[in-house]
């Protein structure tokens, strides 16, 4: 079995939070959402279809995300 680096216990410690509970995405700090962004673009999903289209979309709400807590709400809502 490969060894496990300390990112991607990192990567897996954030993923595992944010799934126990719908409402644990939005709890992240700007900080985390950045590493996690990081974390997951250096992971290469390529190999797995389904698991590269996942990582896309998540980073997409994590970009949605970035942007809502650094310009406001507001303009959508």
């Amino acid at each position: 079995m490969a060894d496990i680096s300390s990112e991607d216990r990192e990567r897996i410690k954030l993923l595992t939070l944010i799934s126990s509970s719908k409402h644990e995405f939005d709890k992240l700090s700007l900080e985390q959402l950045a590493r996690l962004e990081e974390l997951l673009k250096k992971k290469d999903y390529s190999h797995d279809k389904k698991a590269d289209k996942s990582k896309t979309k998540f980073l997409k709400r994590i970009n949605v995300r970035i942007y809502e807590l650094t310009e406001g709400k507001g303009i959508w809502g």
